[in-house]
């Protein structure tokens, strides 16, 4: 698989020889035929323009890579679903990274919403009935919570707060389920050294 690294900060990608969609294709068939490189050379193709739109929807380069990457999965394991009589394969992909960034900014505002709701300081929960001790843990989680890249803090809104499964977080999201729980790991680690710093990580 391709690494997950976009080297050229230009959001134009090289045209010379990368225009012509019967050869799409036919890297497209490759793939489907689980040929690595076949998508190496499409990610080489494509990934420059498809960062860029990512980009411009997203407004963060790194969730944009992030999105990015996540399509060029979606092609290897769902390669059969293309349909070239409908659309060129960089249509193919341009489109779903459009869909899948305008999904994810819908995701982003719906934890970053919820985060912020519950980040609520000591001050304006005092005095309501709450035991002290409680208010301030919970103030520390959730303080603790919004250092996350916003990639991990959505998977663990979704996880926590709202009771979703994996599999659930990775279909509302539209990203590989081990994508979701890589990155669940590595939010509950930076939570763990967060809150107990003490406490060595495993």
């Amino acid at each position: 698989m391709m690494g997950h690294v976009i080297d050229s900060d230009s959001d134009t990608p090289p045209t010379q020889g990368f225009a012509d969609p019967d050869s799409d294709r036919n890297l497209w068939e490759r793939v489907k035929a689980g040929n690595n490189a076949a998508l190496a050379q499409l990610y080489d193709r494509h990934a420059a323009q498809m960062l860029g739109l990512a980009k411009l929807i997203l407004q963060d380069r790194s969730l944009a890579e992030d999105l990015v990457h996540d399509v060029f999965i979606e092609a290897w394991q769902r390669a059969a679903s293309y349909q070239p009589q409908r659309s060129s394969v960089r249509t193919w992909l341009l489109m779903r990274v459009r869909s899948r960034a305008i999904d994810r900014m819908r995701t982003f505002a719906t934890a970053r919403n919820y985060a912020q709701a519950h980040t609520n300081t000591e001050e304006e929960v005092s005095g309501i009935g709450v035991d002290p001790s409680a208010v301030r843990d919970r103030f520390q989680v959730c303080r603790a919570l919004m250092k996350l890249p916003e990639t991990q803090r959505i998977v663990v809104a979704l996880g926590y707060f709202e009771g979703l499964t994996c599999q659930e977080i990775a279909s509302r999201c539209d990203i590989p389920i081990g994508t979701v729980k890589s990155r669940l790991a590595a939010a509950l680690n930076k939570l763990r050294a967060e809150l107990n710093p003490s406490e060595p990580i495993d």
